[in-house]
């Protein structure tokens, strides 16, 4: 008892110092709003002080993953060019917004992540089972890990060491890699289903995933490489759920994979300030205290369309999220969990990004 008491107080010091650090290096930087359209061919990007659309830049075709280094020197994009054999990696300077560097790279990469160093590019090959990593600086690709599945996404530990690795499809789980001893396999985290967004907690020890079929979402413990806590939500997704997990367990069988997704958990991040959890599932936001290890939900947002990826502005303030059926961002305000606006931007949106640069501003093209 008294271990896990020293635990959670360590871990609260931490949460503090966190949330400390984020609103000293956040005070005076401006927050802007990336989102890729990931059925068009452009990002929007809208200053949230403001809520003004700074630019809609035009990069090619599919824009769906997008990373940051940790200096913010420049902004990694990557095209999925749907029907092409080869994907696009991009590098988009974040003062010009002028697109500095094209890459061509494997068949639809999807939902990348860099390095905060900013020396490592993962990008999730979806056609091939793969996750492949580039040197920024020289654009080799240096190694490709095979996962199996349909690699889809990746999430960095914030300080590097780490790289999560999680495809849709079978393996049903999150594979780890130590970035530091060349890019090796550390093991396997199995969350029993097909896995789709995920974070880490900014000490690296906790890792939330959604998992398909489940209302809710799952957290592991990095070091043991274990599933330690199921986190459901209150409000129900109605019988759709239920019915889409018997389909696809009959589907799995057949060997015909995962055939039926009409309604799952699909967008999760931690607050900056490690203070909450948030959840998209369909039209419900759910969001969940961090407090102790019951992880209770506190609040609840009923979204007006199917809501995707969620992201937060640095200092916590505000939270994206994306509204892939009506080409919309909902920003909420995460003070009083309520609506501050709605934003317009291109077809399909998905992954989005908020991001501190005073350097930025630039009004739009007229």
């Amino acid at each position: 008892m008294m271990k896990m008491l020293l635990v959670l107080h360590s871990r609260r010091i931490l949460q503090t110092l966190a949330a400390v650090l984020v609103f000293t290096t956040a005070a005076q930087a401006t927050p802007y709003l990336w989102q890729t359209n990931a059925l068009g061919n452009d990002i929007h990007i809208y200053n949230l002080d403001t809520f003004q659309l700074v630019r809609r830049l035009e990069v090619g075709d599919n824009p769906h993953g997008i990373a940051v280094p940790g200096d913010r020197h420049v902004i990694h994009v990557s095209l999925e060019r749907s029907g092409q054999p080869t994907g696009e990696l991009l590098w988009i300077n974040p003062v010009s917004f002028e697109i500095e560097r094209r890459m061509e790279t494997c068949e639809v990469p999807g939902n990348i992540a860099v390095t905060p160093d900013g020396k490592w590019l993962y990008v999730p090959c979806r056609k091939n089972g793969q996750y492949w990593v580039v040197d920024t600086g020289t654009g080799a690709t240096v190694k490709k890990i095979e996962t199996g599945g349909r690699p889809h996404n990746v999430k960095s530990s914030s300080d590097g060491r780490y790289m999560y690795l999680s495809p849709l499809g079978t393996p049903d789980g999150v594979t780890v890699v130590d970035v530091q001893a060349d890019h090796q396999v550390k093991g396997f985290i199995a969350f029993g289903w097909q896995v789709r967004p995920l974070d880490v907690s900014q000490d690296g020890l906790l890792l939330f995933e959604q998992v398909d079929g489940l209302n809710g979402f799952r957290i592991a413990d990095t070091r043991r490489l274990a599933v330690i806590k199921t986190v459901q939500h209150s409000v129900s997704l109605g019988w759709f759920l239920p019915a889409e997990k018997l389909i696809n367990r009959v589907s799995r069988r057949l060997g015909l994979g995962n055939v039926f997704e009409l309604v799952h958990c699909h967008g999760l991040a931690v607050r900056p300030d490690q203070e909450e959890v948030w959840s998209v599932c369909g039209r419900n936001l759910n969001i969940h205290g961090m407090e102790g290890d019951n992880y209770a939900e506190i609040a609840h947002v009923m979204l007006s369309g199917m809501g995707y990826w969620v992201s937060f502005s640095p200092d916590s303030r505000y939270a994206a999220v994306a509204l892939a059926d009506h080409d919309q961002v909902t920003i909420v305000d995460t003070r009083d969990k309520r609506v501050a606006r709605l934003l317009e931007v291109g077809h399909g949106p998905k992954v989005n990004m908020v991001i501190d640069d005073q350097r930025q501003g630039t009004p739009p093209d007229n």
